[in-house]
């Protein structure tokens, strides 16, 4: 969480940003690095993504900025979660993965951004400026590669369960976690391995990922 003293020092900044990371060494930097702006205020940290969307219902903050692979709740999960919830806060992925699928699922959750870690701090912070200011913020040739790619075949419960499963969690633990019986679980990841033309679940979730679509 952000400290009184921070907090202080953040008084009359206009842009109020949650910031989600689970890396703590780089969340602890991103905070920083963002909070000697002039205008930015991170008014909290989350190192998951259900704790995040705990944060954005305590503060209602102007622009969340998310990893996409986070415990708990996915960046991209959590997006979708901020759109009903939270319609004006706005968001802006901050990743790793120049994917295609990942950017097309982040637009389709309601993101406005979508900004690779590599890029210089300045670049982040003008960023989280124009998507405060409801403007998109894509790299315009990532987003020419994502709109020729091929489309994403699964469900969201396919995807849901292909990534539970690719993680290591076994038939039955899946089952548990969405409350759904085995059988039901067996069919949905029949379905996944079908439409990725994989040989097994494994396989399958690896694919997936790859492309973008975990």
């Amino acid at each position: 969480m952000i400290d009184s003293a921070a907090r202080r020092a953040g008084e009359g900044k206009e842009i109020r940003v949650v910031l989600a990371e689970d890396q703590s060494m780089v969340q602890g930097a991103l905070a920083v690095l963002l909070g000697i702006e002039p205008d930015i205020e991170v008014v909290a940290v989350a190192s998951d993504g259900e704790e995040a969307l705990r944060a954005i219902g305590q503060h209602r903050p102007g622009v969340l900025v998310t990893d996409i692979e986070m415990p708990r709740l996915t960046g991209l999960e959590l997006a979708r979660r901020v759109r009903e919830l939270y319609p004006k806060t706005r968001m802006l992925i901050l990743t790793t993965f120049a994917r295609p699928g990942y950017l097309r699922r982040a637009l389709e959750a309601g993101a406005l951004g979508y900004v690779l870690k590599d890029r210089p701090s300045t670049e982040l912070a003008n960023a989280v400026r124009r998507v405060y200011r409801g403007l998109r913020v894509v790299d315009p040739e990532l987003a020419a590669e994502a709109w020729g790619a091929e489309a994403d075949p699964l469900s969201d419960r396919e995807r849901e369960i292909l990534r539970r499963a690719g993680e290591g969690e076994s038939t039955a633990e899946v089952a548990r976690a969405l409350r759904l019986t085995e059988g039901t679980v067996r069919n949905y990841l029949s379905g996944a391995i079908s439409k990725l033309g994989a040989h097994n679940r494994a396989e399958a979730a690896r694919l997936a990922r790859t492309k973008g679509w975990l």
